[in-house]
C-alpha cells in the first residue's frame, strides 16, 4: 500500500522494495507470495465521498476488501513533520476499529527531509492501533539520502533495515495464516 503521490515517486519505490524483500525473506520458508499494490492516491474522490455522504463507491470498497483480504500488509507513506500523508489518513479512518485486528504490517515511511522528526513511529503505530493491526518491531524510514545513495555501502542501512523489517513480516504473516 502506497499512500505517496504515485507510481516512480520515492514512497512508492520504498513499497516496491519493502514488498521484493519480503517475498525473497527467508523467513518465509519457500511460500509463493502474491503482491498486489494498492495506490491511495487513486482513492482520494472515492475517500471524500465517503467522508461527506457516509457511502463508499466501489473502487473504495474493493480496496478495502483486498486489504482485509491479505495475509499481511507492506504500508508505505510520506512523512512530513510528523504525520502521515492525508490520504493514509482518511483510508485507515474509513476501515474502522478492529477491521485489521491482528494483521501483521510493515512500516515504511519515506521522509521528506533530513531530520527525523520525533515521535513519528508512534505516530504510525498509533494510526493502526485504530484497527487493531499488528506492526512488526522494525520500521523502515527512508531519506533523501537514501534515494541518493549510489554505493552498496552508502545504502547499507536502508538495506539492512528493510531485509531485518521484511524478514519479520514474512514470519509474522506465516504465524498470522495459522
Amino acid at each position: 500500500m502506497s499512500a505517496g503521490a504515485g507510481h516512480a515517486r520515492p514512497t512508492r519505490l520504498l513499497a516496491d522494495r519493502v514488498a521484493e524483500a519480503v517475498c525473497r525473506s527467508p523467513a518465509a520458508g519457500g511460500a509463493r507470495a502474491e503482491v498486489e499494490v494498492l495506490e491511495l492516491h487513486r482513492l482520494t474522490a472515492d475517500l471524500a465521498q465517503q467522508g461527506a455522504q457516509g457511502r463508499a463507491g466501489l473502487d473504495l470498497r474493493e480496496a478495502i476488501a483486498a486489504v482485509v483480504a491479505a495475509d499481511g500488509l507492506v504500508v508505505a507513506t510520506p512523512v512530513l513533520a510528523a504525520s502521515p500523508s492525508e490520504v493514509f489518513d482518511s483510508f485507515f479512518a474509513v476501515l474502522g476499529d478492529g477491521v485489521l485486528s491482528g494483521m501483521p504490517v510493515l512500516l515504511a515511511l519515506d521522509s521528506g527531509s533530513g531530520r527525523q522528526p520525533p515521535g513519528r513511529t508512534q505516530v504510525m503505530r498509533g494510526r493502526l492501533a485504530g484497527v487493531r493491526a499488528h506492526p512488526v518491531p522494525t520500521v523502515v524510514v527512508a531519506g533523501p539520502a537514501d534515494r541518493q545513495a549510489t554505493t552498496r555501502r552508502e545504502s547499507g542501512r536502508l538495506h539492512t533495515s528493510i531485509g531485518r523489517a521484511a524478514a519479520e513480516l514474512a514470519a509474522a504473516m506465516r504465524s498470522h495464516r495459522r
